[in-house]
């Protein structure tokens, strides 16, 4: 596993322990998380990261990437741990036993942001089918198109609506949320965007909230470990000291006020606000 060993070694390195997110002296080793851009681009895990290590010794290398990105990487026996937010995509990998130990960690929402003036009226559509239906005929869309939760979202959200993407006026950045609401912006664009990132980003975008709420848009994240049983290398002991470490009472404490006072409104929900479902 190449890119195992190149992470490993560059997590080993003493130049190098500060981008590993390494805290004291490391002797509890290391973990590789792939994850989700939304989790990094909102800062959530500038906020957790450093707490588990600084509780367990143990580095967290994060690799921030499209939630296909970071399944791949589990599939490919890459990574410790993902932290995901794409259920049909994860459902495939935990049944085919490349991840275990799946647990619920908090959800938020998608919302479709556009510019302020919203020349497609998709704000005053009866429905969610009929706001993207009516960006389609009406707008320009931004993409990801990384095969993100996000982008996965998107493509059913075009689905349902009866709505062949390729029709639309339709750019993929191929890059994470945070730069994809940055095009969005300058193009006058509308998007699909979580709702975490889109308030930790929104004063330096001309972008408004156009259509929200309902299950379609809901959002939800789980953490799983990566298989030792099929994956050699896996370091699953830590990658599950991990996961337990964000379902801890004080951690989904920590998640539900995150950022709470600066928006009015934690980013994200935690696990027991946000339900079982997916």
């Amino acid at each position: 596993m190449p890119v195992r060993r190149l992470l490993a070694a560059a997590c080993a390195l003493a130049v190098l322990a500060a981008a590993c997110g390494g805290s004291g002296d490391g002797d509890g080793g290391a973990i590789i998380l792939a994850t989700t851009t939304s989790t990094r681009d909102s800062g959530l895990l500038d906020e957790l990261v450093p707490r588990f290590e600084r509780e367990t010794g143990i580095r967290v290398k994060v690799i921030a990437v499209g939630t296909g990105a970071a399944l791949r990487m589990a599939g490919e026996g890459n990574a410790d741990a993902v932290l995901v937010h794409a259920p049909e995509a994860e459902a495939a990998y935990v049944a085919s036993g490349d991840l275990v130990g799946g647990r619920l960690v908090m959800a938020n929402e998608f919302v479709i942001v556009g510019p302020p003036a919203d020349p497609a009226r998709a704000a005053a559509a009866p429905d969610l089918r009929a706001a993207v239906a009516a960006i389609a005929a009406h707008g320009r869309f931004v993409s990801r198109g990384d095969d993100s939760g996000t982008h996965q979202r998107e493509l059913a959200l075009w689905r349902a609506a009866g709505v062949d993407p390729r029709a639309v006026a339709r750019e993929e950045t191929g890059q994470g949320m945070g730069a994809t609401l940055a095009i969005a912006s300058e193009r006058r664009a509308y998007t699909l965007a979580d709702r975490g990132t889109w308030l930790a980003l929104r004063d330096a975008l001309d972008l408004a909230v156009l259509v929200e709420g309902g299950v379609d848009l809901r959002n939800v994240y789980r953490v799983h470990v990566v298989n030792p049983e099929r994956h050699d290398g896996v370091e699953a002991a830590r990658a599950e000291a991990f996961a337990a470490f964000l379902v801890a009472p004080a951690t989904q404490a920590l998640i539900g006020r995150f950022r709470a006072a600066e928006f009015g409104r934690s980013l994200f929900s935690p696990a027991a606000a946000a339900g079982g479902g997916g």
